[in-house]
């Protein structure tokens, strides 16, 4: 009998280097008042947001994520031509096919490179850095680059008390590759369909073309928040454990920016030392769905709160309900 083959990679994977891009238009609490009966102050005190970031016309999914990529590239060193795929995490490429990876891998300089989106909404990123590393490590890819993208300005109902003032808009990239030592820990992720209606799309695209306008975004605020607050806190602990790490360990504590008060729930419910920064990106930039993790991650890097070599627990969590959550190294 013949023996197949099998593919091999590298031992070890991690990120190489990350990159971001965020909208010009900076669109503040005010201006969402325009529409919805409410109030700064109960905006941030429900939030944490006191503006956002929109999109205008010529800042497309493809114009967005190709920039949050080569800043990627340029911070990782590596050449496009080695990138061996192209992830992109997106619910907001409003065309069924063909994936926009495939148009991101021809403008970054990777024109064979295997290329497809993923819907995993604002889980999305951290279930392409999950794949992407198991990709390195099992020989599919040496190198992948993997993008969290969202125009959610697009299908935001701006009347919508509930949802008006969370949404906005941005990409950010990673680069993964191999690695000396582990930089990216076991993922924990899974969903729950059975509450899959708490955060979905209001109209279907049948009922959506009959209206003539892109469907909408609904939330059912509570339950979401209770099950962020609460379950993803368990999550991420999982992911620590799988990690080998622990709490005192951690240099910084980077969650999916939907809500600041989730943020904190989840800080107090994992109990973390003084000493982790935590990613608070989302009281200027809004809730960016699969983006807001790699945005918070270069925001920090930015600031000197994070540097390279950190030890940092990332977790994203959206509608589906679906989830993951990982340890990285801070390239």
């Amino acid at each position: 009998m013949t023996t197949i083959t099998a593919s091999t990679g590298s031992t070890y994977a991690g990120v190489l280097g990350i990159g971001s891009y965020r909208p010009r238009r900076v669109v503040p609490n005010s201006e969402i008042l325009e529409q919805i009966d409410s109030s700064d102050e109960w905006i941030q005190t429900r939030s944490g947001i006191k503006e956002r970031r929109w999109a205008s016309d010529d800042e497309t999914v493809l114009m967005m994520s190709v920039n949050a990529a080569k800043d990627a590239l340029k911070d990782s060193g590596i050449d496009p031509a080695q990138i061996g795929c192209v992830i992109v995490a997106t619910v907001t490429h409003l065309y069924q096919t063909p994936a926009i990876a495939t148009q991101i891998a021809v403008e970054v300089g990777a024109p064979t490179a295997a290329a497809f989106d993923i819907s995993a909404a604002c889980a999305g990123f951290c279930y392409g850095i999950a794949m992407a590393n198991d990709m390195v490590r099992g020989g599919s890819a040496k190198y992948v680059l993997a993008i969290g993208v969202e125009r959610l300005s697009d299908i935001t109902d701006r009347t919508d008390r509930s949802t008006a003032f969370i949404f906005a808009d941005g990409a950010g990239a990673a680069i993964v590759g191999p690695t000396d030592e582990p930089g990216i820990g076991p993922v924990v992720w899974g969903s729950d369909g059975t509450q899959h209606q708490v955060i979905s799309q209001k109209e279907s695209w049948q009922e959506a073309a009959g209206s003539y306008q892109w469907p909408h975004l609904t939330m059912d605020g509570n339950p979401v928040f209770r099950w962020a607050s609460f379950e993803m806190a368990k999550t991420a602990q999982q992911a620590l454990d799988v990690a080998g790490v622990q709490a005192e360990d951690l240099d910084l504590f980077v969650p999916h920016q939907a809500n600041m008060r989730i943020t904190d729930a989840m800080r107090r419910a994992l109990k973390l030392p003084a000493h982790v920064k935590v990613a608070r990106d989302i009281e200027r930039q809004g809730n960016t769905s699969a983006a807001s993790i790699p945005l918070a991650i270069t925001a920090m890097r930015e600031s000197g709160e994070a540097k390279s070599g950190d030890l940092a627990l990332v977790i994203g969590f959206g509608a589906g309900l679906v989830y993951a959550a990982q340890v990285i190294r801070v390239p």
